[in-house]
């Protein structure tokens, strides 16, 4: 197994964390558990392509980077009146019920070495609960990691006929002005339970500085007749594994998963998109485009997995990398598991070049070189970006993108 981490990490830290919390008994017990099942978990599963694993999660050096004790952040989260967003420690405050009830719901906490270390070291998080009824749109989430690591815990639940719109921002701050050296690392693990016929759009964008190892987990769960939305926009950090799921429990669920990716210099990403159809008449809609210069690598996976009791099901994956360096790698992993004859479903991944003649046309009209490879990137991004429906999101990703290719 990989560097065991958790050798410095004792149980009297991960109690003097909860202590500053003042957390209630059963959430140190969730946490010291998470703490001693280290000892057996290995690392998430990595993806793998003929020949080749693409991620090395052991080699990574974890207790020289890991400091949970000295976390620091700057947290922007804020919502509107009919909804409740709350930090985590306040939300076990006024809702220890609610939050007793589905902490680890979705995201069992033990799941592998990576979400356990999480459950025990999480110092930051923030809750979102919307009551049945309520439409809450513009709610935001900012968080700046000041501190060689940090470990940040999503909690989002909607009652029955609900809605919610949430932009979810990651970055880092100035090392020298944090005080820090080195690699970073930060883990961010959010759970999404949303109720009957409720419907969740969860946007996220990830900046983070490229001394940064990234891990994220997002799950979500839908009961009958709802819908969990994810946009994933990955842009920073110098490795991130990140991976996108949920899980249509209910009967008429649905899910989309609009991801996008642009990888430069030596950055790597683990990018996964998954989605089990457990009822019937449940869709789901996975789409992924990014794109890789200089050095960069990126490998993906899409599941789609149809239990038995998945009739009537419509699921439709598709993801494109475009390469725009001979320096760079990329490869993909689409899978269908299909376990109902009732079943609608297809897949598709190309990994490739920008197109020589579409190069040759615009330059051959008075385009110079560099601007009509922009363009044409800038055009690769549009189908993902027409399916983004958080208005900011999908601005800032097209202004991003722009800078990285003109940088």
């Amino acid at each position: 197994m990989s560097t065991q981490v958790h050798r410095s990490i004792s149980e009297e830290t991960v109690r003097q964390i909860s202590d500053e919390l003042d957390e209630p008994e059963w959430l140190l017990e969730t946490r010291l558990d998470a703490l001693a099942a280290l000892e057996e978990l290995d690392m998430p599963d990595v993806i793998r392509t003929p020949g080749r694993d693409w991620t090395n999660l052991h080699a990574l050096d974890f207790e020289s980077f890991v400091d949970p004790l000295n976390a620091a952040e700057e947290k922007d989260q804020v919502g509107p009146d009919e909804a409740e967003v709350l930090s985590i420690a306040d939300a076990v405050d006024e809702h220890e019920d609610l939050v007793r009830e589905h902490f680890g719901s979705v995201v069992d906490p033990q799941e592998n070495y990576l979400t356990a270390l999480s459950t025990a070291l999480f110092s930051t998080g923030t809750v979102v609960y919307v009551p049945e009824g309520v439409d809450a749109e513009d709610v935001t989430i900012r968080t700046t990691m000041n501190s060689q690591s940090l470990f940040n815990y999503t909690l989002v639940v909607t009652e029955r006929s609900s809605s919610v719109t949430i932009l979810e921002r990651q970055s880092t701050g100035e090392s020298e002005a944090a005080g820090v050296e080195g690699e970073r690392y930060y883990s961010g693990l959010v759970e999404v339970v949303a109720g009957e016929n409720s419907h969740v759009q969860y946007g996220s964008l990830q900046e983070l500085d490229d001394e940064t190892y990234n891990y994220t987990l997002k799950r979500g769960s839908a009961d009958d007749y709802a819908t969990v939305n994810w946009i994933e926009g990955n842009l920073g950090s110098r490795l991130t594994k990140s991976s996108v799921e949920t899980e249509l429990d209910g009967e008429s669920s649905e899910t989309k998963t609009v991801g996008a990716f642009f990888g430069h210099d030596d950055q790597h990403f683990d990018i996964a998109a998954r989605v089990w159809h457990n009822a019937a008449h449940t869709t789901a809609d996975l789409i992924t485009r990014g794109v890789l210069d200089d050095t960069a690598r990126s490998v993906y996976e899409g599941v789609q997995d149809v239990g038995s009791d998945a009739w009537d099901t419509s699921s439709y994956q598709r993801e494109n990398t475009l390469m725009l360096s001979d320096g760079s790698e990329a490869d993909a992993s689409p899978k269908l598991i299909i376990n109902n004859h009732d079943t609608e479903a297809s897949h598709s991944a190309t990994v490739g070049q920008i197109d020589s003649e579409d190069l040759f046309y615009m330059t051959s009209r008075g385009v110079d070189d560099e601007s009509a490879r922009n363009m044409l990137v800038e055009g690769f991004f549009v189908p993902v970006l027409e399916e983004v429906e958080v208005e900011e999101l999908e601005e800032d990703l097209e202004t991003k993108i722009g800078e990285r290719l003109r940088a």
